[in-house]
């Protein structure tokens, strides 16, 4: 890589606002002795605020360690993590607690959805536990872009699972998150769905305003994205802006078959 892309790549960010997650020196190594297993090798990289970003490497590159670790539901080996100004290395188990509530939005692949709840209900759950109130205005917002006005009062298993991953994205998006994360958000919908749920995930970023970084497997779920970040072997090897299915395709066959 040259100079420029691999200073963009680590997130070298002089004079540039606060990213709104960045992490540097990021080692993760799992296990001990024979059975040690170094995910995350010297990671170091910057989301800016307002930024669409996809995590792309082969199976076992660390892609998703580096996501559980950037949204502290993971602790680094060495390094350090930040959400926007705040370091998590240090931070009690309830400072965490409040932190990832207040602070940080998930889209997961399995959706999380409470079964006994309507679809409303899920998406001020977090909100609901944290004991604040949804500003009605951006609640109505989100939930008319994202198709669920006339669904709110459905549970679950009333919903397909494109809708169902559309509740789960209202959800991330209700408390106005700093950033929100997505691991394998398209992981369980067909192609349909996923084109919705990933258009949602644009909107964030283009009409919200949001900060969105997920990990795929997908080049089509990681075409809607700014900026597509490749590991391999627990350190990131390159980096596509402005990607293209086709473009992510092709660097990914080539880091399979390195």
């Amino acid at each position: 890589m040259t100079s420029e892309a691999t200073s963009s790549v680590t997130g070298d960010t002089s004079g540039a606002p606060t990213p709104a997650a960045s992490a540097e020196d990021l080692v993760k190594v799992y296990g001990s002795g024979d059975t040690q297993v170094r995910a995350l090798d010297g990671v170091s990289i910057g989301f800016a605020r307002g930024e669409f970003t996809a995590i792309m490497g082969p199976s076992g590159s660390g892609k998703s360690t580096l996501m559980h670790c950037l949204a502290g539901l993971d602790d680094a080996s060495e390094g350090t993590v930040r959400i926007g100004d705040t370091a998590l290395t240090g931070l009690s188990d309830k400072q965490m607690t409040n932190l990832r509530r207040d602070r940080i939005g998930f889209v997961f692949q399995a959706f999380n959805l409470v079964p006994t709840l309507t679809a409303l209900e899920n998406i001020t759950l977090p909100l609901d536990i944290a004991g604040r109130k949804a500003e009605q205005e951006w609640l109505d917002n989100v939930v008319e872009r994202l198709g669920l006005t006339d669904r709110l009062h459905h549970r679950p298993a009333e919903l397909s699972g494109g809708q169902q991953q559309r509740v789960a994205c209202a959800r991330a998006l209700a408390g106005k998150p700093e950033i929100i994360f997505g691991d394998e958000p398209t992981g369980n919908l067909d192609s349909r769905s996923s084109g919705e749920v990933m258009s949602i995930l644009r909107a964030a970023v283009d009409e919200f305003g949001q900060t969105v970084v997920i990990v795929t497997h997908d080049p089509r779920a990681a075409s809607w994205s700014d900026r597509v970040v490749f590991l391999a072997d627990g350190r990131i090897v390159d980096e596509l802006r402005e990607p293209t299915a086709e473009a992510v395709l092709d660097r990914m066959k080539s880091l399979e078959s390195n």
